[in-house]
């Protein structure tokens, strides 16, 4: 398993986690999705590195912005 590291910007309740959630949670290959409103942190786990452009369209249609933390 991998973990790949995002910061999203403009969560900030439990509804806006489980929008990012769901989104992310759907792309092929993601095992867990572990996000926080409160830090903006968003870790993506899964079998291979999950793709980076995917996982940012997937966090756009959720309503927000996110960049991969190196």
């Amino acid at each position: 398993m991998t973990t790949s590291e995002y910061q999203v910007t403009g969560m900030t309740c439990g509804h806006c986690e489980t929008a990012v959630r769901g989104e992310v949670g759907g792309l092929p290959g993601v095992a867990h999705v572990d996000v926080s409103a409160a830090t903006g942190r968003l870790v993506v786990t899964s079998a291979t590195a999950p793709d980076d452009a995917a996982v940012l369209a997937a966090v756009d249609e959720a309503g927000y912005e996110a960049v991969r933390v190196p």
